[in-house]
């Protein structure tokens, strides 16, 4: 598993663009993470899935909520990454409101999941390979902070637990 002061792994993950802008086209596009966290400062949050209850009713409205706190303490990005894909995440996020404050990452195939060690095997549940819950505060593409919830827990990855950690 990875863990605090290691390098983030070198794996593509999906975005979904709404607009097109330059160098990006509509539709999901494709990032290598730790490239995109290069001089920044991002909270990265992963979760079991789109449209679960948790993760729906409290896990991403409390980023959304919390996102000009985050920023006020020097995050440069917020992004919730999940296993599903582009698509799913693009309607999930529209669904919670969180343009221009959660990023809706997707790992569709759970590569980064798997590269991270935060892998959790919900086949008996009909879900397949997941993310476990965890949160992790990334420094120019090193984890400086990772919070991993114990299996059916919500009590450390949440939005203030990462903003008490940056106080």
């Amino acid at each position: 598993m990875i863990k605090v002061g290691d390098t983030l792994p070198d794996v593509r993950l999906f975005e979904f663009i709404d607009e097109a802008t330059e160098g990006c086209a509509v539709g999901p596009n494709a990032f290598p993470a730790r490239e995109r966290c290069a001089g920044k400062r991002v909270v990265i949050f992963g979760l079991p899935g789109a449209f679960t209850p948790t993760c729906s009713a409290r896990h991403v409205p409390g980023y959304v909520e919390a996102a000009a706190e985050l920023s006020a303490a020097g995050i440069d990005e917020v992004w919730c990454v999940s296993v599903n894909d582009a698509f799913v995440m693009s309607a999930w996020g529209r669904d919670l409101q969180t343009a221009g404050k959660v990023k809706m990452i997707a790992d569709g195939s759970a590569r980064f999941t798997q590269a991270l060690g935060l892998d959790q095997d919900l086949s008996e549940r009909g879900m397949g390979i997941r993310s476990q819950r965890y949160a992790m505060v990334v420094d120019d593409g090193v984890v400086k902070t990772l919070k991993v919830e114990a299996p059916g827990k919500f009590e450390v990855s949440d939005a203030r637990s990462i903003l008490a950690t940056l106080r």
